[in-house]
């Protein structure tokens, strides 16, 4: 097997890099370019007569990029008025390489292949809505397999209507904000695995790996296709989870922290939406980078960062949060917000212009904790809408 096919087959959708914040970009550049990998970003300024998209295809073919291999996946523009007096123009585009998918090269994914040719399509994507907002859907700690509270059935039939609930009330935020982008962030635990108490769950757990894997899959491809229709552009990112760690020995992990059924079901996902480009094009999947823990995706100008929450004790976020964006190469050093589950409740905090919304699980309870404490859960997920690191709103669906 030759390396580039190997590299390729083992391919996954490493979150996007979030470039550094200008402190003027209107007076620091006239043209700035930024390429990781399959995504480019390019800015320029100008007078107001200027043609844009043609002076960004210069900036590409200037750098050695031929323009006809990039595609434009969105752009913003706004205008000011130059020392002279005129109209000036500043306009960043968002660039992804066009790939071309041969039908023999077409990976092996046949249940979630017949799931998409099954389902009947929404609007073409000449309807999908555009906005400057975000709609953000936080979920975690569905614990697929556990036996605890109304069992794998209960939960995942709140799953599902708890995201067909979140699709609903997009509608109803629409009649207070522009929302173009709908972001669905899972933060981890989806199964319940054998691996987090060294097997000791075992008894407790009716469905095997391979079943609550297939559940965790299905469901996320669920939300691909309720979200699709609504929005220009769809994101889903997803963390590893304790409870979703692929491989333990003696009780500890061996393999990297990546390594994980919680991202790995979004990836088949992925590998799934892009055998129909013309529908789920516009989808993006995200998952964090080798060896890594968390992914940070910009939602309409909000920085926001997913973790499961296992990295720090309860109630340490904020301590956590300020060591990470004390390293300036790492996302968290412009995050905004950041998202977290593995504590089963809800709770939102702030400090200054930053947010952390911790959502509760999607299991009903956690039989021992009730035991030990007396209480069962309150379970659903989080929708908050955001723009430029503000998050005027935070509502529970359960």
């Amino acid at each position: 097997m030759s390396d580039t096919l190997l590299d390729e087959l083992l391919s996954k959708p490493v979150g996007p890099s979030v470039p550094p914040r200008q402190t003027d970009p209107e007076r620091d550049f006239t043209r700035q370019i930024e390429v990781s990998g399959d995504d480019a970003e390019v800015t320029v300024r100008g007078p107001a007569e200027m043609d844009p998209k043609g002076t960004a295809a210069d900036v590409l073919h200037a750098h050695g990029l031929d323009a006809g291999e990039w595609e434009v996946k969105g752009f913003r523009s706004s205008e000011w008025t130059m020392p002279n007096g005129e109209t000036g123009l500043s306009t960043r585009f968002t660039f992804a390489r066009a790939k071309t998918v041969s039908p023999d090269e077409r990976p092996d994914i046949g249940e979630l292949l017949a799931a998409i040719e099954t389902h009947q399509p929404g609007p073409p994507a000449a309807t999908r809505v555009t906005g400057d907002h975000t709609l953000v859907i936080a979920l975690g700690d569905m614990q697929f397999g556990k036996a605890d509270g109304d069992g794998p059935a209960g939960t995942l039939k709140r799953t599902v209507d708890c995201l067909n609930g979140a699709a609903d009330l997009l509608e109803m935020y629409r009649e207070r904000f522009d929302i173009g982008h709908v972001h669905v962030a899972w933060l981890g635990d989806h199964i319940e695995g054998f691996q987090s108490q060294g097997g000791a769950n075992l008894w407790r757990t009716p469905l095997t790996l391979t079943e609550q894997i297939r559940l965790t899959r299905r469901v996320m491809l669920h939300a691909a296709l309720t979200l699709a229709p609504l929005a220009e552009r769809v994101t889903m990112a997803a963390v590893p989870g304790n409870h979703g760690e692929a491989v333990r020995v003696a009780g500890k992990g061996v393999t990297r922290y990546d390594d994980s059924h919680d991202t790995e079901a979004l990836i088949s996902v992925r590998d799934a939406l892009e055998l129909n480009p013309e529908l789920f094009g516009h989808v993006e999947c995200f998952v964090p980078d080798t060896d890594e823990l968390t992914v940070t995706v910009d939602c309409s100008g909000t920085v926001v960062t997913h973790a499961h929450g296992h990295q720090w004790r309860p109630g340490k976020h904020w301590e956590w949060w300020r060591g990470q964006a004390f390293n300036k190469e790492s996302a968290m050093h412009q995050a905004d917000l950041l998202l977290a589950g593995h504590l089963h409740h809800e709770f939102v905090d702030t400090d200054g212009p930053r947010t952390f919304i911790q959502p509760p699980a999607m299991e009903s309870e956690s039989t021992w904790w009730r035991h030990a404490k007396g209480t069962t859960g309150a379970p659903g997920l989080v929708v908050a809408v955001t723009k430029d690191g503000q998050v005027p709103v935070k509502e529970v669906v359960r």
